[in-house]
C-alpha cells in the first residue's frame, strides 16, 4: 500500500496542540490554571516540565552557612548560598550523596525547598512566642521555626504517624519540639502563632511529582478545598487573642489559596490579612502561597 502525496504532506505538518496539551496539563485544569495565574500561566506550566533544584536548610544554631557548604564539600556535595533566602543552600552537584553526607546525618542541614524556608522566615515570631505547626506532616517547618527562633514549638498532624521521625530529626538538629495528637492540641492552646501548611494539590511542586497533575480531578480539587476551609477555621480557634494565623499551601491555584482565605474572612470579619506572598515555581524554588492573618482592633 502506497500513501498518497496528500497523506505524506499531512504527516510532515507540525502537530497542532491545544494550550493545555502544550503546557502538559489536563484539559479540565487549564482554565483553572489560567484563571489563577493569568499572564504567568504558560511560563509557570513550562517551568513545571523541567527538573527542580535541590535545596537544603542550614541549622544555623549549629553551623554557619559557609561552614555547611564546607562540610558538604567533604562528602563531594557542592552547594552555594541562596541569593534571597537566609540559611538556604542550592545543591549544584551530587544531590544523591546528601543522605549519606555527614552534614546531613549529624543534623547540620535538612532537605527543605527554598519556598518553604522563605515562608517560615516571613512569619513574624516574637521572642518567647508559642508556635504550633498545625499540619506538620514530617515536621520540616516545625524544625525550621525551632532553629530560627528557639522558642516553644509544637507539632500536630491529623495522622500522628506522619510525625514519627520528628523526635530523631529534632535531636539531630539540637532543638526541642513537642508532638501533639489531635486530642491534645486544644489542651495546649492558645498559641501565639499557628502555621497551617494545609493539604493541597501540590500544584506548585509538580516538577517533583509530575504524575500528580494527571491524578488530580475536579472532584478531588473540590474535596481539598473543603478540607482547607475546615483546617483554617479549626486552626483559628487555637490562636491567642493577639496571635497570628498563617495559612499556606504548596499550590498556585486560586481555589486553594485566596479563595480559601476570602471565604474564611467572610465568615470571620474580626480577622484581616496582614501579609500575603505568592511564589511561582522557578529557579528559586517551588510554587507556594502564604497568607498571615490577625484579629482586628486587638490592643
Amino acid at each position: 500500500m502506497r500513501w498518497s502525496e496528500a497523506e505524506v504532506a499531512a504527516l510532515a505538518l507540525p502537530l497542532a496542540l491545544s494550550d493545555a496539551a502544550a503546557c502538559d496539563l489536563p484539559d479540565w485544569l487549564w482554565p483553572v490554571w489560567q484563571g489563577s495565574l493569568g499572564a504567568d500561566a504558560e511560563p509557570a506550566a513550562r517551568v513545571q516540565q523541567g527538573r527542580a533544584d535541590v535545596f537544603l536548610r542550614v541549622n544555623q544554631r549549629r553551623i554557619t552557612t559557609a561552614g555547611a557548604v564546607a562540610a558538604l564539600a567533604q562528602d563531594g556535595v557542592t552547594a552555594q548560598a541562596h541569593d534571597a533566602v537566609d540559611g538556604c543552600l542550592r545543591v549544584l552537584d551530587n544531590p544523591r550523596r546528601i543522605r549519606t553526607a555527614a552534614a546531613y546525618l549529624t543534623g547540620l542541614v535538612e532537605l527543605q525547598d527554598a519556598a518553604s524556608q522563605r515562608a517560615v522566615q516571613m512569619v513574624p515570631v516574637a521572642a518567647g512566642a508559642r508556635v504550633l505547626d498545625y499540619c506538620a506532616g514530617g515536621g520540616g517547618k516545625a524544625l525550621a521555626f525551632a532553629d530560627r527562633h528557639g522558642t516553644d514549638i509544637f507539632a500536630h498532624d491529623i495522622a500522628p504517624a506522619r510525625m514519627a521521625d520528628l523526635p530523631d530529626r529534632a535531636a539531630r538538629a539540637g532543638v526541642v519540639i513537642t508532638r501533639l495528637a489531635p486530642d491534645q492540641v486544644a489542651d495546649h492552646a492558645p498559641y501565639d502563632v499557628v502555621f497551617c501548611d494545609a493539604p493541597c494539590s501540590g500544584s506548585g511542586t509538580w516538577r517533583r511529582s509530575p504524575d500528580a497533575k494527571w491524578r488530580l480531578t475536579r472532584d478531588r480539587l473540590d474535596a481539598l478545598c473543603a478540607i482547607q476551609n475546615d483546617v483554617i477555621a479549626r486552626a483559628a480557634t487555637l490562636v491567642a487573642p493577639q496571635g497570628l494565623l498563617a495559612y499556606a499551601t504548596c499550590s498556585v491555584l486560586q481555589d486553594e489559596n485566596d479563595a480559601v482565605v476570602t471565604q474564611f474572612l467572610h465568615s470571620n470579619p474580626a480577622w484581616s490579612v496582614t501579609l500575603r506572598d505568592q511564589r511561582l515555581p522557578g529557579p528559586d524554588g517551588d510554587g507556594f502561597f502564604l497568607s498571615v492573618l490577625a484579629r482586628n482592633n486587638i490592643s
